[in-house]
């Protein structure tokens, strides 16, 4: 027959064996916290990252760019792509709209938007530290384009800039340019509509615009000097002379720091480039 004193030590194990669940349970939850509150923050900077790459407003062509060395010179297309041509010519003036965006990298006063000649075209050369490119730009295939080019090039914008990425992959050989503060993320303080037409390609030798969605032109463009698989949604306002291309095959041949990898791709060019002066003719 259970006494008293057994009745006591039996409660007594009964509550440590309770207490003892409590607390497993307790360390369980806790851990449990732990781990989810882990993975949200996993998530959280994944979004972050995701956020960053693929919607700065910068402007890149989306690719993604596993080669941080240089290009070999045998990975370089020989032929230059034939200059694009619009399937309705535009009339011999157009209207451009330049509205405000953001802060301007540089201070500059934006385009003229009135009869602005869609005929003609202009030619640039930038002098940059690692020999001159010149560069003709064509009114008739993107008008609005190069006035905010030439605009920003007579106010010495991109004089003094580094460009700040270079890709070397097979689907995207090209040297981004025009951004002052050298991270992608600059701009001259407007925005413009995009000139692009469903029938735009692109390849070696060809000068565009790089954007960061529809609509979002800004100062940085970028050289193709070799293969570039990209939807119409960049610009084409121009080209570059032979001249020009064999400097930007030098740079491409010296390689990117992979900083830019894997998305949007390519990198800092390892063979530095800055456009000491952009001068219209």
């Amino acid at each position: 027959m259970a006494t008293n004193q057994m009745r006591r030590e039996a409660a007594k194990r009964k509550l440590a064996r309770q207490q003892e669940r409590r607390a497993l349970q307790a360390k369980r939850r806790k851990q449990i916290t732990m781990i989810t509150s882990a993975a949200v923050v996993v998530v959280v900077v994944v979004a972050v990252v995701l956020l960053t790459t693929l919607g700065g407003s910068g402007g890149s062509a989306d690719t993604t760019d596993p080669a941080a060395a240089g290009i070999s010179p045998e990975r370089i297309p020989t032929d230059s792509a034939p200059l694009p041509t619009r399937p309705t010519a535009l009339p011999a003036t157009v209207n451009c709209a330049y509205p405000a965006s953001g802060d301007a990298a540089r201070p500059v006063q934006p385009p003229a938007t009135a009869d602005i000649s869609a005929q003609g075209t202009v030619p640039v050369t930038l002098e940059t530290s690692s020999g001159a490119i010149p560069l003709t730009l064509d009114r008739a295939l993107a008008p609005c384009t190069v006035n905010s080019f030439v605009s920003l090039a007579q106010q010495g914008y991109f004089d003094g800039t580094g460009c700040h990425r270079l890709t070397t992959s097979a689907g995207l050989q090209v040297l981004q340019c025009g951004d002052p503060t050298g991270t992608g993320g600059g701009g001259p303080g407007y925005t413009f509509a995009d000139e692009t037409f469903p029938e735009l390609t692109y390849g070696r030798g060809l000068l565009a615009m790089a954007n960061a969605g529809p609509d979002t032109n800004g100062s940085q463009f970028f050289m193709i000097y070799g293969d570039a698989q990209l939807p119409p949604n960049y610009a084409v306002f121009g080209s570059i002379s032979a001249d020009g291309l064999a400097v930007i095959d030098r740079i491409a041949q010296a390689g990117h720091d992979g900083s830019l990898d894997p998305v949007p791709g390519g990198g800092k060019p390892l063979l530095p480039v800055t456009i000491e002066k952009a001068a219209v003719q």
